[in-house]
């Protein structure tokens, strides 16, 4: 499985697999409505809040009321695994797919796994049964202690096969549509067997095999589809050093639009350049510290050559794209919410852009202007504040929760000592040893000494 085609032969194979075909709602060439590029649904971002098959299931909680287990939004501080102040489906684990907490049943079950219809990887055709007589991919086989998705996919991709199954964490099965117009689905948790090459990836399950396009993380094609989805070499691996793939992108149409679902490169080293391809002129270029703009990015050329070129220590996720055709260069002139404007890269391949560059001399006194506006606002609301608390007063309590616990003090010495407690509440109680603050110490802080002070200050001049 190891043995490496030639990459001529490997891109007549691949030119063979690329005229559009109506296969599943997985198809590379179908990608429709899919909000899922990695096969387990770890990058879902959509709304759907229910368990069960479309959402015809238990009420998810909110992810902000899960502190009581081991997943919430306090556990994902950065929004890396999509947590938040909602109730949507997610999969922050690297389970089989998005899944949520439920109210504990009598059973004592807590959580469900959401089944999506749109969560579907474009490329993976789902998990199939495989009975062994006859298989349900009956070309070449193989096993290896190592297996990942991509080695299978590499495997059957030499062997000039399109599809490609993986199965008990260890097997790879090769075979084509007919097998799988043949084949008998199971249900996506079935396919839960962990790769024995990598620990994030599923590898099929006892008797089921979770097959996928051998298009999937190719290094080169040739793509004419209306429609389509590229993807970074040898994902859902990880891109390796020293790769330069190409493809050639010209789907029916005068523009294309393309939007980027994933992109996450190592370093500026590695990079993806888009070029006109009757021109060779470069459209756009981006990189690892130079991320594309979110939503659709529209380029007026009726055929691309994109570019991918790692160095020598590049290994990173890398990118999921998916592309169309657009019938005219005008076709929606304007950009619709969350696109982007293209115009031409410099020839560095640099991006452009109409802000402030940080550091410019426009954008320094913008953020001065901005710091002093709201210095000043700041300091007067707290000003007018204390002013209107404070006025008659020589003591005064302001908890968080619930009414005052203390009332003004009678004492006419204006001697202030302050305490707060965390999250919420400030207590200017009267000097120590007055009977309204009694016990306060032992759920309060005193201030600091410095802050003790400017505090009274304050109030003073008040």
């Amino acid at each position: 499985m190891g043995t490496r085609a030639p990459q001529g032969l490997l891109l007549l194979l691949l030119l063979r697999l690329l005229p559009p075909r109506g296969a599943s709602a997985g198809s590379l060439h179908n990608p429709g409505l899919s909000e899922c590029f990695q096969v387990n649904g770890a990058d879902y971002r959509g709304h759907q809040n229910r368990t069960g098959p479309r959402g015809a299931g238990r009420p998810c909680l909110y992810w902000d009321q899960t502190q009581q287990h081991s997943y919430s939004s306090a556990s994902d501080p950065q929004g890396r695994w999509g947590l938040g102040a909602h109730n949507f489906c997610r999969n922050p684990d690297g389970d089989v797919q998005p899944w949520c907490y439920v109210a504990e049943t009598e059973e004592g079950i807590y959580w469900r796994y959401c089944d999506i219809p749109t969560c579907h990887m474009p490329g993976y055709l789902g998990c199939f049964m495989d009975s062994g007589a006859p298989p349900a991919l009956s070309g070449p086989s193989g096993t290896s202690t190592k297996l990942t998705v991509q080695v299978c996919l590499r495997f059957c991709r030499m062997k000039g096969y399109q599809l490609a199954g993986v199965e008990a964490g260890y097997a790879c099965f090769c075979g084509s549509e007919s097998d799988l117009a043949r084949g008998r689905p199971a249900s996506a948790t079935d396919c839960d067997q962990i790769c024995f090459g990598h620990p994030g990836q599923l590898c099929g399950g006892d008797g089921r095999l979770g097959i996928y396009e051998v298009s999937v993380g190719s290094c080169q094609g040739n793509w004419t589809a209306p429609q389509g989805v590229i993807y970074s070499p040898d994902f859902p691996d990880e891109y390796g050093p020293d790769r330069n793939c190409s493809w050639a992108l010209g789907p029916p149409g005068a523009a294309l639009e393309l939007t980027f679902r994933l992109f996450e490169l190592a370093d500026p080293r590695d990079r993806l350049e888009l070029r006109d391809a009757a021109s060779g002129s470069l459209l756009r270029a981006f990189d690892g510290a130079r991320p594309p703009p979110p939503g659709p990015l529209r380029l007026r050329a009726a055929a691309l050559l994109l570019t991918f070129l790692s160095d020598a220590r590049g290994h990173a996720q890398g990118f999921a794209l998916t592309y169309r055709g657009l019938q005219d260069a005008d076709d929606d002139p304007a950009p619709s919410k969350g696109s982007a404007q293209t115009p031409a890269a410099p020839p560095d391949g640099t991006n452009v852009s109409c802000s402030p560059r940080p550091g410019s001399p426009e954008a320094a006194m913008g953020a001065q202007v901005f710091s002093t506006v709201t210095a000043v606002s700041v300091l007067l609301l707290l000003l007018l504040s204390l002013l209107r608390l404070l006025r008659g007063r020589s003591c005064l309590l302001a908890p968080g929760k619930g009414p005052p616990a203390l009332g003004p003090s009678r004492n006419p010495a204006r001697s202030w000592a302050i305490w707060y407690r965390r999250p919420r509440g400030v207590a200017l109680p009267c000097p120590p040893g007055d009977p309204q603050v009694e016990g306060l110490t032992a759920s309060y802080r005193p201030l600091s000494a410095s802050s003790q002070s400017s505090l009274r200050s304050l109030i003073s001049a008040l």
